[in-house]
């Protein structure tokens, strides 16, 4: 399950946000995503990647969209993709030297902020400010009102 692209010419296919949703439902004490030291299971998956959602829909994420994407650790990875998704957005995988495919802002961390084009607005997810923003954040359901229009998925 992913949302990245590597290069334009490729074929994107995105979640359905109510998909995504659904996985927290189906069986959500499920261990959706793991590190060394964190555990999140679809139900903390699902709300973390709301509040992530709220923060990428206020910076100008939505429905055909394209936001790069350079996060590592596995957990932090997973919960973009997810609140990407959740936008309608389009995750652009991003790294040092490579192009953003129109990308209008970023997502990464701290660590990989200094090998990253200065040409786009980043969102650092471990960045003090950033983590107030999304600690105190709804984690309710992203609907298609706070989308801005309802996505279209053939």
């Amino acid at each position: 399950m992913t949302t990245l692209i590597e290069s334009p010419a490729e074929t994107v296919v995105q979640l359905r946000p109510s998909a995504v949703s659904a996985l927290a439902v189906n069986d959500p004490t499920a261990v959706a995503v793991s590190a060394a030291d964190c555990e999140l299971t679809y139900r903390e998956l699902d709300l973390w990647s709301n509040r992530l959602a709220r923060l990428l829909l206020a910076r100008g994420a939505g429905p055909g969209v394209r936001i790069a994407v350079a996060v590592t650790p596995a957990v932090e990875a997973t919960v973009t993709e997810w609140a990407v998704a959740k936008t309608g957005a389009v995750a652009v995988a991003a790294a040092a030297g490579t192009p953003t495919h129109g990308a209008v802002f970023g997502v990464t961390t701290k660590a990989l902020r200094g090998e990253l084009a200065d040409s786009l607005g980043w969102l650092m997810l471990d960045d003090r400010s950033t983590l107030v923003h999304y600690m105190t954040g709804s984690d309710a359901p992203i609907t298609d009102a706070e989308r801005g229009t309802a996505l279209k998925i053939a």
